[in-house]
């Protein structure tokens, strides 16, 4: 029997999380998905506990482009989903998939909801998912899939380390309209918590319009990370 999905989680020191982020999706292998943890080199014990829990682990180098194609490289199923570490499914995702699976289209995103309660976290997940149905553009926050055999057409994910969700949509979208799901993956909403809500939607916006303009992902990373980037 053909696997329908494969997961590819990319991962780097999330010893704290893993175990329950993972035991949440369980019921997705039992009904047939493949979990794929492609983890970064991580130092803690990461890839010992999600090993229970996962089909197969894959380690390379750090650098979401560079485990998200590693992972896919190993993958078996007919669909790739890309999800982040931070993120979860909906309860529906089997579901949705399936439509999806059926449709004409090549890939598609869900629709996102950050974390926190505040107020302001809703006009934000607003705005992003506007945006996104608008620009067929989507974050890797909004867990992204791709048919397995479009994504290898395209040769994956471009090795650049910031703007690599950006960059594919941008691709995937000459070849058809994402499919969009209105189901919500839930995302963290850490880094708007640390950074402060205001001064995360102007860094976004200003990387965004910077990486239009044409300036080096790498350059954008340092500026959103402080430190140089890995692909």
């Amino acid at each position: 029997m053909s696997i329908p999905v494969s997961v590819i989680i990319p991962t780097l020191n999330e010893a704290e999380s893993i175990s329950a982020f993972l035991r949440v999706l369980q019921p997705l292998r039992e009904a047939g998905w493949e979990l794929i943890l492609s983890d970064g080199g991580s130092r803690d014990e990461t890839v010992s506990l999600a090993e229970p829990r996962v089909d197969k682990i894959i380690v390379s180098t750090p650098g979401r482009a560079t485990q998200m194609n590693n992972g896919a490289e190993s993958a078996s199923g007919e669909v790739l989903l890309f999800l982040h570490a931070d993120t979860q499914l909906p309860q529906d995702a089997i579901a949705q998939l399936t439509a999806f699976v059926a449709s004409n289209a090549d890939w598609g995103r869900f629709d996102v909801a950050l974390s926190g309660r505040r107020f302001m976290f809703r006009v934000v997940e607003t705005l992003i998912n506007l945006r996104s149905r608008i620009t067929s553009v989507a974050t890797g926050d909004q867990a992204i899939f791709i048919r397995r055999s479009v994504f290898r057409r395209l040769g994956g994910y471009a090795r650049i380390p910031l703007m690599e969700d950006v960059e594919i949509c941008k691709r995937l979208r000459r070849l058809s309209p994402p499919f969009c799901i209105r189901a919500r993956v839930i995302t963290s909403s850490r880094r708007w918590e640390t950074r402060g809500i205001w001064k995360t939607i102007f860094l976004m916006w200003r990387l965004r319009f910077e990486y239009w303009l044409g300036v080096a992902p790498d350059k954008l990373f340092r500026r959103y990370y402080g430190r140089p980037g890995n692909v």
